[in-house]
């Protein structure tokens, strides 16, 4: 007969499943996610969850949870005072652990086909809430982990980011509870296979929506950027010297048959007085080159600050302006502002936004609404280490919409992106003298999608499901 184990080692094996589970994580919830992994990487948490005590597994989970979730916590610490980094990390890792026992609680009670349902449901019900209460929106939705996985990614034209992530957790839990419970689950095919059906769907519509061709007029577009920015205190030099080169890099890329400019968000803080005069120069580049030219700025403004983005004809006139309207945390001096900026160019609707404007489904169908098909982005990525998931947000709004979207980021990438998602051109800006980038798409009006129709009924629809499961959840523990 074979000896038992001892119990330090009985001990200490949930603990190692426990750090191991979190590791797993990590690769996941980054800033960088191995988008196929996402699909798996929940399977071994569900199961620790499942399989342990009911103590035992709220610590296992919050510590598998705390160990993943912190692989951002150098990302927060760049971002926020201590404290709040601290505290952004430990309540992601406390969401984590309470929807993972809320699916042990009610699988480990009923055992049905239709417990699959309640980890992705949950899911889509915080990432809902989320977006409606949070300043940050819901920017770190496992949704995002698929943008480089284009078939799958259609899927938000039809449910939005929340009909993505509800795919995304569904299969993990079917496979979760099918390890768990697979001798003494009883009529569980109507899980597996509908899990299947639906995970095949929409990787087929996908796979069919990307073969649609590219129509309409091709545009060139020129893309400058320059991390360095001109601070309130800078000295005429530095101001010159960065000016310089975007008046450099505008004359080279209208030289290349450039017809719309876009340079970054916040190319300077200044006051009313010099903005006045930044908005003559630009004016003046756009009609000495004859270019549509966007370009974004900080302006002090009766004792506040604005976060504006400018829009010159080729005639040098301003066409629009647009004011930020979610502001990022170190914006806590500016006014937001509350109105849409649109422009027709060569008889196709434009739009303006600026960088974390972009995160917000909301404002994204708003201009689906007026029928814009290219969205031109302003952008800065403070902490550089965000700048590819503060694309892949911004990249997403556009295949929710159906438009095109431009975005221009200093400290990150200036890149061009059709209505499906697909990267038509991407290069990484640089500090001074800057780089630029001439990219090429064919404008055509905006594709509709039912998202735009619809908005996030699917996910307010999970947030009412949810609040039945935790009330069924509490009649009895797990």
């Amino acid at each position: 007969m074979p000896a038992s184990p001892p119990r330090s080692f009985a001990r200490l094996s949930p603990l190692v499943a426990a750090l191991a589970t979190g590791f797993l994580l990590r690769f996941v919830v980054g800033l960088h996610p191995v988008w196929w992994l996402a699909w798996l990487a929940p399977v071994p948490l569900l199961l620790l969850a499942i399989r342990s005590g009911g103590r035992e597994a709220y610590w296992l989970v919050f510590l598998a949870t705390l160990v993943g979730i912190s692989v951002n916590f150098h990302y927060r610490l760049s971002v926020f005072p201590l404290p709040i980094a601290i505290i952004a990390t430990v309540k992601q890792a406390l969401i984590w652990t309470l929807i993972v026992l809320q699916v042990r609680r009610l699988t480990r009670r009923y055992q049905a086909a239709w417990t699959v349902l309640v980890y992705p449901v949950l899911w889509v019900a915080v990432d809902t809430l989320a977006v409606a209460l949070q300043d940050s929106g819901n920017e770190t939705s496992l949704a995002y982990s698929q943008v480089e996985c284009l078939p799958v990614l259609q899927v938000t034209a039809l449910g939005g980011v929340g009909g993505l992530l509800f795919l995304v957790t569904l299969v993990p839990s079917t496979l979760a509870l099918a390890l768990a419970y697979s001798r003494t689950w009883r009529r569980a095919w109507p899980a597996y296979a509908g899990t299947t059906l639906l995970l095949a769907a929409a990787v087929a519509y996908g796979l069919v929506r990307l073969q649609t061709p590219a129509t309409g007029r091709t545009t060139a577009l020129g893309l400058v950027a320059i991390d360095d920015a001109i601070g309130p205190e800078a000295s005429a030099s530095y101001m010159k010297s960065i000016w310089d080169e975007y008046d450099r890099h505008i004359a080279a890329l209208r030289a290349q048959g450039a017809e719309i400019i876009v340079l970054p968000e916040k190319i300077g803080r200044v006051t009313s007085a010099t903005a006045a005069l930044w908005q003559l120069h630009l004016g003046g580049l756009a009609a000495q080159h004859h270019v549509w030219l966007a370009a974004g700025v900080g302006i002090a403004e009766r004792g506040a600050w604005v976060n504006r983005a400018w829009l010159f004809t080729p005639a040098g006139a301003l066409a629009a302006t647009y004011d930020k309207q979610h502001l990022a945390p170190g914006e806590h001096d500016y006014v937001p502002g509350d109105k849409l900026a649109v422009q027709s160019i060569d008889g196709q609707v434009y739009g303006l936004a600026i960088c974390k404007d972009m995160f917000f489904a909301a404002l994204g169908r708003a201009y689906a609404s007026q029928a814009v098909a290219v969205m031109l982005v302003p952008a800065w990525n403070p902490g550089p280490e965000d700048a590819r998931v503060e694309g892949w947000n911004t990249l997403t709004r556009g295949v929710e919409n159906g438009y095109a979207v431009v975005r221009v980021a200093r400290e990150g990438f200036m890149t061009v992106s059709d209505a499906y998602g697909r990267i038509l051109a991407e290069k990484e800006s640089r500090p001074l003298p800057g780089s630029s980038l001439l990219a090429r798409l064919q404008v055509t009006a905006r594709v509709p999608t039912l998202y735009s129709r619809t908005g996030d009924r699917f996910g307010w629809l999970c947030v009412a499901v949810s609040v039945v499961l935790l009330a069924i959840g509490r009649r009895q523990p797990g």
